[in-house]
């Protein structure tokens, strides 16, 4: 990236105490080297936000909702670029996002024992490049000045702002890998969470409310 460019990472966060200081600590070389960290607090019970504050640039309380959330952060972001980031993942180290970029995301790796994870993440990486849709998992990125702001829905907000930021550009899919949790695979059994997300996603094509989706992820 453009030594000139500032980045701005928005991390939403809800109920994440366990993971909150090793996830802003991870990202102190990039405030050392002059970018902006943002976490946006949709209302947690466990402390999130106070563990937060003194390692990030600002804590922001919010709407609960992930895309209401990242909404408040890019609000008030000084970067040049936004990076929207979950708390359960890690950039890589010393990436580089091209100057050209438009908007994008990363390819990403899911930290777990079970053999499917790999299997999970490659599908995942090779279905983003062939229809353009990014994932949160995949740390989404853009130019702030472009950034229309994420559809403040219940659910599968990365794949509504991708299909707004298509139409502006294509997305550049680095192949430097984020690594993102399998907690939530691995708790839930990975087969039956590959064939949830399936399920939701072609219902959310299909037309059917993010709201219901919602309800239906939570289950």
């Amino acid at each position: 990236m453009d030594a000139r460019l500032k980045l701005s990472v928005v991390v939403p966060v809800l109920n994440e105490a366990s993971g909150m200081r090793d996830a802003l600590q991870a990202l102190a070389p990039l405030r050392a080297r002059g970018h902006e960290v943002i976490v946006v607090d949709g209302g947690s019970s466990d402390g999130s936000a106070d563990i937060a504050a003194g390692l990030c640039d600002r804590v922001l309380s919010a709407a609960r909702g992930r895309a209401a959330q990242m909404n408040a952060g890019a609000r008030v972001a000084n970067g040049d670029v936004l990076l929207f980031l979950h708390a359960d993942t890690r950039l890589p180290a010393d990436f580089v996002i091209p100057d050209a970029c438009v908007w994008g995301r990363f390819d990403v790796r899911i930290d777990g024992r079970h053999p499917l994870l790999k299997v999970v993440a490659c599908a995942m990486n090779l279905r983003s490049r062939l229809t353009g849709i990014a994932t949160g998992d995949q740390a989404i990125f853009v130019r702030r000045a472009i950034f229309p702001g994420f559809p403040e829905i219940a659910l599968m907000e990365d794949v509504a702002l991708s299909r707004i930021l298509k139409k502006i550009d294509p997305p550049s899919c680095l192949r430097e890998r984020v690594v993102t949790s399998g907690r939530r695979w691995e708790a839930h059994g990975v087969l039956r969470t590959i064939f949830l997300m399936w399920r939701l996603r072609l219902l959310y094509f299909l037309g059917v409310s993010p709201d219901a989706l919602a309800r239906k992820y939570a289950r």
